[in-house]
C-alpha cells in the first residue's frame, strides 16, 4: 500500500477522455417502516477525468446518496460502479477503505479538523493511515498546503484560522493522496460569500487532467462555475449538461 501510494499517485493513462466514474443503471433503496424508499433510480453516469462537475436538486433527491456511492461509503442496492475502470462492488471492505484513502478525497462544509493538530499535521492524516514513512508524508503535506496557499500556516491550528484557510487546509488534505476523484459536499457552506469565492476560485485552480471533481452544491450561482451540471429529482438524474441551460425549475432547491 505504501509503495502504491508513492510511486502510483495516479493512473499513468489518465486523460480528459478516459472515464473515472462509471454508474450503470446504479439503485439504492431504503425500507422505511412499511415502504421502500427510492433513495436512488437506476441512475447512468459517466464522468471523466479533467471534468468539474456539480450536483444539485432539492432535500430528499437523492445527491447525498450519490455522494455517498461515489465516495464508496455507501453501496447500491442494485446496479454496478466502477472508479477507474475497478468495478468497487467486487471489493472487501478492507479494500474499499483503501480506495477511500488513496483514491478519493473528500472535502466537507464542516472540515473537519482536528482542532489540537497543526495544518500540516491535519493534512499528513491520511498518510499517516496509509503507512506512509514520517519524512515523506510531511514533505507531502508542505506541497499541498503550498498547492493552496497556505504554506505560511502550517503550523497554526484550526483556532487560529479564518474559516477560508481551514477549508483550504481541509482541500489540502483532500489533495495530500493525489487521489482520482476529488468530491466536495456544500464546500462553501460555513463561508461568507467573499470567502467562498476565494474557495470556488481555488477549486477552479486544481482543475487538473489527473482527477474529476464533483461538487454538490445549494447554490446555482456556483453550480454554475461548474463545467458540467447534474440535476437530480426524486432519485433520478432530470439533467446532464451545460450549467447554463438547465431549466430554472432543476436548480430551484
Amino acid at each position: 500500500m505504501q509503495a502504491e501510494l508513492e510511486t502510483s499517485p495516479a493512473p499513468a493513462n489518465a486523460s480528459p477522455q478516459r472515464p473515472c466514474v462509471e454508474l450503470v443503471g446504479v439503485a439504492r433503496h431504503y425500507r422505511l417502516g412499511g415502504e421502500t424508499v427510492r433513495a436512488l433510480d437506476g441512475v447512468d453516469l459517466t464522468i471523466r477525468y479533467g471534468e468539474h462537475v456539480a450536483i444539485m436538486g432539492p432535500s430528499g433527491s437523492g445527491k447525498s446518496t450519490l455522494l455517498q456511492i461515489l465516495g464508496c461509503i455507501d453501496s447500491p442496492t442494485s446496479g454496478r460502479y466502477r472508479l477507474d475502470g475497478q468495478d468497487v462492488g467486487s471489493l472487501s471492505e478492507s479494500r474499499l477503505a483503501q480506495v477511500r484513502n488513496q483514491r478519493i478525497g473528500f472535502v466537507f462544509q464542516d472540515f473537519h479538523l482536528l482542532s489540537r493538530s497543526t495544518a500540516c499535521r491535519n493534512v499528513e492524516l491520511p498518510l499517516v493511515y496509509a503507512g506512509v514513512p514520517a519524512r515523506t508524508r510531511r514533505e507531502r503535506a508542505l506541497a499541498a498546503l503550498e498547492e493552496v496557499g497556505l504554506a505560511d500556516r502550517a503550523q497554526h491550528r484550526p483556532d487560529q484560522l479564518s474559516g477560508g484557510q481551514r477549508q483550504r487546509v481541509a482541500i489540502a488534505r483532500a489533495l495530500v493522496t493525489r487521489p482520482a476523484l476529488l468530491l466536495a459536499d456544500e464546500p462553501t457552506g460555513n463561508l461568507d460569500s467573499r470567502t467562498g469565492t476565494e474557495v470556488l476560485d481555488l477549486f477552479d485552480s486544481l482543475r487538473s487532467s489527473e482527477r474529476a471533481l464533483v461538487m454538490v452544491t445549494h447554490d446555482s450561482a456556483l453550480a454554475r462555475r461548474a463545467r458540467r451540471l447534474l440535476a437530480l429529482r426524486n432519485g433520478r438524474l432530470r439533467y446532464d449538461g451545460d450549467p447554463a441551460a438547465c431549466p430554472e425549475d432543476l436548480t430551484h432547491v
